[in-house]
């Protein structure tokens, strides 16, 4: 039942947000979820309040879930499988930090991927918007 309850939220977290911006924005504004919440996490670990960091970090897998339960392998071919394949990545290797010694360093880490997947995609609406716009 909880398994079923995360794919909703991570559904409705995704749709929430295409509803409201255009996809790209939409993306970008997800990867700055995934980053905060990291970024809580690690903070709620430094303070050793181990239940609110496992907390922000289920939300930020939730998001990372909805990201890749969204994916379009029709349109996007082999470029959706490769984000599918990250997506799992960085889900498995942020579930993997928690409870670990090095789990701060690890997390990091991880920002600092979602961070540069994040600046692309950032990068990318700009250069759409840039498009659209001659």
């Amino acid at each position: 039942m909880t398994q079923h309850v995360s794919y909703s939220q991570a559904a409705n977290s995704y749709r929430s947000v295409a509803a409201t911006t255009s996809p790209l924005a939409g993306i970008v504004m997800l990867y700055d979820g995934v980053i905060a919440e990291l970024s809580r996490t690690i903070a709620a670990i430094q303070q050793k309040k181990l239940d609110t960091a496992f907390g922000h970090l289920e939300k930020a897998t939730v998001i990372l879930r909805g990201l890749c339960h969204n994916l379009d392998f029709a349109r996007g071919g082999a470029l959706a499988e490769r984000m599918r394949d990250t997506y799992v990545r960085l889900i498995l290797s942020a579930l993997h930090s928690f409870g670990k010694p090095d789990a701060v360093v690890r997390l990091t880490k991880l920002i600092h991927a979602v961070t540069d997947l994040r600046d692309a995609w950032a990068e990318v609406r700009v250069q759409q918007t840039k498009a659209a716009a001659r």
